[in-house]
């Protein structure tokens, strides 16, 4: 299959075209950014020199010209664009009869007033919301290989909806809000340049309290209420989030247990039972990594991943695999 990539010079971006062109199925068909960026026409492996060899391709402008040769010759597109940039290009690709992978958050949530609320903007495209699959790979299998737009899942979601949905499955969570603690490394804020992301300024620190746009997405694909408080740490990459859950009155730690089998057999979830996961254990890796320790009524989940590999590209790119029939992590297990 031909795969597009948009916006193909930022992070996630530059992450999934590196994965599509190391797949044994699909074929890295062309990498467009914005026709005002400073990146067009230059080769991706300029602006990415670990991928020299591989990703010698041109960032190329993307015109009226553009949208022809994707109609022509695309299969899949891929949008690792701005919220409001995804929300105006996918239906234009939907009308061709592309499948559309979303990389930003331009259509995870269920209506336009969670977009007024989080995300600053009215959507243009409300009907849309409903025909976009949510790209959980481990938990919307089905969904995900009939989609034509895939909205793939937040990263600190991605995190925490996997970390909790097997307690929830099970019936073993009380009725309190749970409170996700969450750091993430600075490459989740994008490539664009910011005072917030330089280096010299970066410490520890909260950001988004109360009104983070991931809070709407946990709760509405876990169905349970969340405190979310994210945190940019100083380091590149990687996401740890300490979950604090109150239980059921009397649940066990063998019924906690046996809840997360219903993972156990998932090729990118490592469970760790009591061993405390570390960003260091899933950096440049495309696995989450999940471990609690149980007190009485309250259980402390903890939960890793690579925010650009789990996060968003080796997401984006286990839902290509679905819709092609494929198993969601080929192309990423025994393969970085």
């Amino acid at each position: 299959m031909n795969v597009v990539i948009i916006g193909a010079s930022g992070y996630s971006g530059a992450e999934l075209a590196s994965l599509v062109a190391k797949h044994p199925k699909l074929t890295l068909q062309a990498c467009y950014v914005s026709e005002g960026s400073l990146d067009k026409d230059k080769l991706l492996s300029d602006l990415y020199p670990e991928h020299l060899g591989l990703l010698e391709y041109p960032l190329q402008p993307l015109t009226a010209e553009a949208f022809q040769d994707i109609e022509n010759n695309a299969d899949y597109v891929c949008l690792c664009t701005d919220h409001k940039v995804s929300v105006d290009l996918a239906p234009q690709f939907l009308a061709m009869g592309k499948k559309v992978f979303d990389l930003s958050g331009g259509f995870r949530l269920a209506g336009n007033e969670d977009y007024l609320t989080y995300y600053g903007f009215a959507h243009e495209h409300p009907e849309l919301l409903a025909q976009a699959a949510y790209g959980l790979a481990e938990w919307n299998s089905d969904a995900i290989s009939k989609a034509n737009l895939v909205a793939v899942a937040g990263c600190y979601p991605t995190a925490a909806l996997n970390s909790l949905k097997p307690l929830k499955e099970a019936g073993l969570l009380a009725d309190q809000a749970i409170i996700v603690n969450a750091v993430s490394g600075v490459t989740g804020a994008g490539r664009k340049a910011s005072v917030n992301t330089h280096f010299c300024e970066v410490s520890l620190a909260p950001y988004g309290l109360f009104n983070h746009r991931h809070t709407p997405e946990i709760e509405q694909h876990l169905g349970h209420p969340v405190l979310f408080t994210p945190h940019l740490g100083n380091f590149p990459r990687g996401i740890l989030e300490t979950i604090y859950v109150q239980l059921k009155p009397g649940v066990t730690a063998e019924q906690v247990s046996a809840a997360y089998q219903v993972l156990a057999n998932e090729p990118l979830i490592r469970l760790l039972g009591n061993k405390i996961p570390s960003i260091k254990g899933v950096a440049k890796q495309p696995f989450v990594d999940i471990a609690w320790q149980q007190k009485g009524e309250q259980l402390i989940v903890m939960s890793a991943i690579d925010n650009l590999l789990k996060g968003a590209a080796g997401q984006a790119l286990q839902c290509i695999n679905l819709a092609m029939g494929e198993p969601h992590h080929t192309g990423l297990v025994g393969a970085l």
